[in-house]
Protein backbone atom coordinates (compact mmCIF):
# COMPACT_ATOMS: atom_id res chain seq x y z
CA UNK A 1 0.00 0.00 0.00
CA UNK A 2 2.78 2.68 0.94
CA UNK A 3 4.83 1.99 -2.19
CA UNK A 4 1.43 2.73 -4.41
CA UNK A 5 0.68 5.56 -1.86
CA UNK A 6 4.70 7.25 -2.35
CA UNK A 7 4.86 6.40 -6.35
CA UNK A 8 1.37 8.87 -6.42
CA UNK A 9 2.65 11.65 -4.45
CA UNK A 10 6.02 11.41 -5.91
CA UNK A 11 3.86 11.62 -9.72
CA UNK A 12 1.94 14.56 -7.57
CA UNK A 13 5.06 16.38 -6.91
CA UNK A 14 6.65 16.41 -10.46
CA UNK A 15 3.47 17.39 -12.11
CA UNK A 16 2.66 19.99 -9.36
CA UNK A 17 6.24 21.15 -9.93
CA UNK A 18 6.17 20.99 -14.06
CA UNK A 19 2.76 23.59 -13.80
CA UNK A 20 3.98 25.75 -11.51
CA UNK A 21 7.50 26.19 -12.01
CA UNK A 22 8.98 29.17 -13.98
CA UNK A 23 11.14 27.48 -16.24
CA UNK A 24 8.22 24.65 -17.10
CA UNK A 25 5.15 26.24 -17.16
CA UNK A 26 5.63 28.85 -19.77
CA UNK A 27 5.84 25.41 -22.02
CA UNK A 28 2.68 23.81 -21.06
CA UNK A 29 -0.74 25.14 -21.01
CA UNK A 30 -1.37 25.25 -16.81
CA UNK A 31 -5.51 24.50 -17.18
CA UNK A 32 -5.32 20.90 -19.09
CA UNK A 33 -2.49 19.63 -17.40
CA UNK A 34 -4.25 20.22 -14.19
CA UNK A 35 -7.04 18.85 -15.89
CA UNK A 36 -5.25 16.06 -16.92
CA UNK A 37 -3.06 15.61 -13.37
CA UNK A 38 -6.07 16.02 -11.42
CA UNK A 39 -7.68 13.15 -13.21
CA UNK A 40 -4.96 10.80 -13.47
CA UNK A 41 -4.47 11.57 -9.57
CA UNK A 42 -8.09 10.26 -8.61
CA UNK A 43 -8.15 7.55 -11.13
CA UNK A 44 -5.23 5.83 -9.32
CA UNK A 45 -6.47 6.70 -5.96
CA UNK A 46 -9.88 4.73 -7.52
CA UNK A 47 -7.42 1.71 -8.41
CA UNK A 48 -5.18 1.68 -5.41
CA UNK A 49 -7.85 2.26 -2.29
CA UNK A 50 -11.83 1.47 -4.36
CA UNK A 51 -14.87 2.02 -2.13
CA UNK A 52 -13.91 6.21 -1.67
CA UNK A 53 -17.28 6.84 -3.08
CA UNK A 54 -19.27 4.79 -0.80
CA UNK A 55 -18.73 7.53 1.42
CA UNK A 56 -20.74 9.97 -1.25
CA UNK A 57 -23.94 11.73 -0.08
CA UNK A 58 -25.65 14.44 -2.73
CA UNK A 59 -28.08 15.83 -0.43
CA UNK A 60 -28.87 19.27 -0.15
CA UNK A 61 -27.79 19.31 3.20
CA UNK A 62 -24.74 18.13 1.89
CA UNK A 63 -24.64 20.88 -0.94
CA UNK A 64 -25.49 23.61 1.55
CA UNK A 65 -22.77 22.86 3.90
CA UNK A 66 -20.05 22.60 0.85
CA UNK A 67 -21.09 25.61 -0.10
CA UNK A 68 -21.26 27.64 2.92
CA UNK A 69 -17.34 26.03 4.16
CA UNK A 70 -16.45 27.22 0.30
CA UNK A 71 -17.93 30.87 1.61
CA UNK A 72 -16.28 30.61 4.99
CA UNK A 73 -12.71 29.91 3.33
CA UNK A 74 -13.08 32.37 0.68
CA UNK A 75 -13.62 35.15 3.79
CA UNK A 76 -10.36 33.30 5.29
CA UNK A 77 -8.40 34.35 2.22
CA UNK A 78 -9.82 37.46 1.74
CA UNK A 79 -8.90 38.66 5.41
CA UNK A 80 -5.15 36.98 4.32
CA UNK A 81 -4.73 38.85 1.42
CA UNK A 82 -5.20 42.44 3.10
CA UNK A 83 -2.98 40.94 5.97
CA UNK A 84 -0.47 40.03 4.06
CA UNK A 85 -0.65 43.15 1.41
CA UNK A 86 0.45 44.87 4.37
CA UNK A 87 3.45 42.91 5.73
CA UNK A 88 4.72 41.84 2.78
CA UNK A 89 5.90 43.99 -0.09
CA UNK A 90 5.79 40.88 -2.68
CA UNK A 91 2.03 39.51 -1.79
CA UNK A 92 0.17 41.70 -4.50
CA UNK A 93 2.21 41.03 -7.46
CA UNK A 94 2.84 37.07 -6.37
CA UNK A 95 -0.83 36.72 -6.18
CA UNK A 96 -1.49 38.67 -9.23
CA UNK A 97 1.05 35.89 -10.92
CA UNK A 98 -1.55 33.21 -10.03
CA UNK A 99 -4.45 35.04 -11.56
CA UNK A 100 -2.47 35.50 -14.13
CA UNK A 101 -2.59 31.87 -15.46
CA UNK A 102 -6.38 32.52 -16.41
CA UNK A 103 -5.46 35.44 -18.86
CA UNK A 104 -7.25 34.15 -22.17
CA UNK A 105 -8.93 31.31 -21.23
CA UNK A 106 -12.56 30.91 -21.47
CA UNK A 107 -14.13 31.68 -17.94
CA UNK A 108 -17.17 29.39 -18.83
CA UNK A 109 -14.59 26.59 -19.62
CA UNK A 110 -12.42 26.97 -16.49
CA UNK A 111 -15.53 27.18 -14.37
CA UNK A 112 -16.90 23.62 -15.46
CA UNK A 113 -13.45 21.92 -15.11
CA UNK A 114 -12.79 23.37 -11.29
CA UNK A 115 -16.35 22.65 -10.51
CA UNK A 116 -16.45 19.26 -11.87
CA UNK A 117 -13.46 18.16 -12.48
CA UNK A 118 -10.25 19.45 -10.79
CA UNK A 119 -11.80 20.25 -7.48
CA UNK A 120 -13.58 17.34 -6.55
CA UNK A 121 -11.06 15.00 -8.04
CA UNK A 122 -7.79 16.74 -6.41
CA UNK A 123 -10.46 15.87 -2.73
CA UNK A 124 -10.63 12.61 -3.43
CA UNK A 125 -6.84 12.16 -4.48
CA UNK A 126 -5.58 14.47 -1.37
CA UNK A 127 -8.14 13.47 1.20
CA UNK A 128 -10.09 10.64 -0.04
CA UNK A 129 -6.75 8.50 -0.82
CA UNK A 130 -3.41 10.70 0.76
CA UNK A 131 -4.80 11.12 4.32
CA UNK A 132 -7.57 8.67 4.32
CA UNK A 133 -4.27 6.23 4.02
CA UNK A 134 -1.70 7.55 6.24
CA UNK A 135 -4.28 7.88 8.99
CA UNK A 136 -4.72 3.94 8.36
CA UNK A 137 -0.79 3.53 8.57
CA UNK A 138 -0.28 5.76 11.60
CA UNK A 139 -3.11 7.87 13.05
CA UNK A 140 -5.72 10.07 12.18
CA UNK A 141 -4.14 13.22 13.75
CA UNK A 142 -0.76 12.10 12.27
CA UNK A 143 -2.72 11.63 8.73
CA UNK A 144 -4.15 15.17 8.83
CA UNK A 145 -0.93 16.79 9.40
CA UNK A 146 1.36 15.19 7.11
CA UNK A 147 -1.03 15.34 4.10
CA UNK A 148 -1.67 18.74 4.75
CA UNK A 149 2.29 19.56 4.07
CA UNK A 150 2.55 17.48 1.52
CA UNK A 151 0.06 19.18 -0.12
CA UNK A 152 1.32 22.23 0.43
CA UNK A 153 5.02 21.31 -0.48
CA UNK A 154 4.37 20.05 -3.99
CA UNK A 155 3.31 23.78 -4.65
CA UNK A 156 7.35 24.99 -3.69
CA UNK A 157 7.98 24.43 -6.95
CA UNK A 158 6.34 27.39 -8.40
CA UNK A 159 8.79 29.70 -5.71
CA UNK A 160 5.92 31.33 -4.91
CA UNK A 161 4.99 31.53 -1.31
CA UNK A 162 1.57 33.55 -1.40
CA UNK A 163 0.85 30.28 -3.44
CA UNK A 164 2.56 27.62 -1.08
CA UNK A 165 0.81 29.50 1.90
CA UNK A 166 -2.54 29.13 0.53
CA UNK A 167 -2.36 25.20 -0.69
CA UNK A 168 -1.00 25.10 3.50
CA UNK A 169 -3.78 27.19 4.72
CA UNK A 170 -7.32 25.53 1.94
CA UNK A 171 -5.04 22.10 2.92
CA UNK A 172 -5.14 22.13 6.54
CA UNK A 173 -9.32 23.50 6.03
CA UNK A 174 -10.14 20.57 3.81
CA UNK A 175 -7.74 18.32 6.18
CA UNK A 176 -9.45 19.40 9.24
CA UNK A 177 -12.58 18.84 8.22
CA UNK A 178 -11.95 15.07 6.73
CA UNK A 179 -10.63 14.24 10.10
CA UNK A 180 -13.50 15.35 12.39
CA UNK A 181 -16.11 14.84 10.15
CA UNK A 182 -15.02 12.35 7.22
CA UNK A 183 -18.50 11.59 7.10
CA UNK A 184 -18.93 15.10 5.16
CA UNK A 185 -16.85 13.83 2.81
CA UNK A 186 -19.26 15.08 -0.11
CA UNK A 187 -19.48 18.90 1.30
CA UNK A 188 -15.36 18.86 1.24
CA UNK A 189 -15.64 17.66 -2.50
CA UNK A 190 -18.01 20.65 -3.00
CA UNK A 191 -16.42 23.29 -0.91
CA UNK A 192 -13.44 22.61 -2.50
CA UNK A 193 -15.29 22.70 -6.45
CA UNK A 194 -17.22 25.81 -5.13
CA UNK A 195 -14.26 27.55 -3.49
CA UNK A 196 -11.70 26.89 -6.81
CA UNK A 197 -14.35 28.47 -8.84
CA UNK A 198 -15.04 31.28 -5.90
CA UNK A 199 -11.88 32.66 -5.73
CA UNK A 200 -11.11 32.27 -9.54
CA UNK A 201 -13.87 33.66 -11.28
CA UNK A 202 -16.43 34.55 -9.56
CA UNK A 203 -15.09 36.18 -6.72
CA UNK A 204 -11.82 37.15 -7.45
CA UNK A 205 -9.99 38.47 -4.83
CA UNK A 206 -8.26 42.04 -5.76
Amino acid sequence: MMRRLSFTIVLAAVLWTVMFSPWTAPHVNFWWMMTGSAFTLSLLASLFAPGWWKRIRITPKEVALGVAIAVALWGVFWVGDKLSQMMFDFARPQVDTIYGMKDGESPWLLTLLMLFLIGPAEEIYWRGYVQKSLSARWNPNIGFVVTTLIYALVHAGSFNFMLTMAALVAGAAWGWLYRFFPNHFAAIIISHAVWDVAVFIWFPIM
